[in-house]
């Protein structure tokens, strides 16, 4: 007996690339770039091999760098310069993704997206205002209603400094709304709005915290951020986001989900965005310097799994890197 559908017909050099279903370009990629006001250099992020915090001074430089390797977006995150309760360091005028965005968009043809979040600001390190309860005996952790004022203030802060793009990562019940209403309000109808619409409370985020200063300082985010086990709410979670305005929804993280992005993308028209978090782009690395893994091939076919699953936009640290290759 001799099979008479061979599938190995083409799997050949030639007729390969032809049948491929799933490409992946330097322009499918977002790049993160990580803005310290605490310092007057480039500080390497240990737990991220290759990444670094870089001075406002030097952000334009380091978006630059991105740029020539044919990316063409990046997503700005802040280490203010100090913090306090309310994370006022996140909407101030004068603060440290304010001031790098608006050096970037003057200075580079980057599409530039500005994270809206509180964590990074605060000094208890939850994304809002939280309980007077939350580090001895926390119930819900953060208060959901009061902070959507400032999450919305911090989103017209980033388009006043001339962001195309602002992404809300707090998994705060509203915030799309409340952002969009915002924007709208302040003359910024034309800046998109990217939500993280499923985020999950994941293991995989630590190196990320390392990198923007950003852990909580007591208990967990369980009370804002995903159950892992939950696959129905993510589909309530990027419907209510959609229908209050977002225009990309994210997934994050991306790998350990991706039948969630499948799921997204079967659901909804909007653009589907997946965050290759740091835990996966670390775990790599790590791998890679035991020599277990080759680092560009496992790098590149974990991002094209993400497209495969459905993303059409995939923030990533390996976005450099890849890009030289694609």
């Amino acid at each position: 007996m001799h099979p008479t559908d061979r599938p190995r017909r083409l799997r050949t050099d030639g007729v390969r690339p032809l049948v491929s279903e799933t490409s992946l370009a330097a322009s499918d990629l977002v790049a993160p770039v990580f803005v310290d006001a605490t310092t007057d250099e480039r500080v390497p992020i240990e737990t991220m091999p290759g990444h670094e915090r870089v001075p406002v001074d030097e952000a334009v430089a380091r978006v630059e760098e991105v740029r020539e390797t044919g990316v063409e977006a990046v997503i700005v995150f802040g280490i203010p310069e100090s913090k306090d309760p309310e994370g006022t360091r996140a909407y101030a005028e004068d603060g440290v993704v304010q001031r790098a965005i608006r050096r970037i968009a003057a200075e580079t043809d980057a599409y530039v997206i500005g994270d809206v979040c509180l964590c990074e600001y605060t000094d208890h390190g939850h994304c809002g205002v939280i309980e007077a309860s939350a580090e001895s005996d926390p119930t819900l952790t953060v208060k959901n209603d009061e902070t959507l004022d400032l999450l919305a203030e911090t989103a017209v802060s980033q388009a006043d400094a001339g962001a195309d793009m602002v992404a809300p990562s707090a998994m705060t019940d509203g915030q799309v709304r409340a952002i969009r209403e915002a924007l709208d309000d302040a003359g910024h109808e034309e800046v998109a709005l990217m939500s993280y619409a499923v985020k999950y409370e994941s293991a995989f985020y630590g190196p990320f915290r390392d990198a923007a200063d950003g852990a909580p300082a007591f208990g967990d985010r369980r009370h804002y951020q995903m159950d892992p086990a939950n696959r129905r709410e993510a589909l309530r979670e990027a419907r209510i986001d959609a229908e209050e305005g977002a225009d990309v929804l994210m997934v994050k993280p991306g790998l350990p989900y991706l039948d969630i992005v499948g799921d997204l993308r079967r659901e909804f028209d909007h653009p589907i965005a997946a965050y290759n978090v740091s835990g996966e782009y670390a775990m790599l690395h790590a791998a890679a310097e035991k020599g277990w893994l080759d680092l560009e091939e496992t790098a590149h076919e974990s991002l094209l799994s993400l497209k495969r699953a459905g993303a059409d936009l995939i923030i990533t640290y390996f976005a450099e890197d890849l890009a030289e290759h694609l």
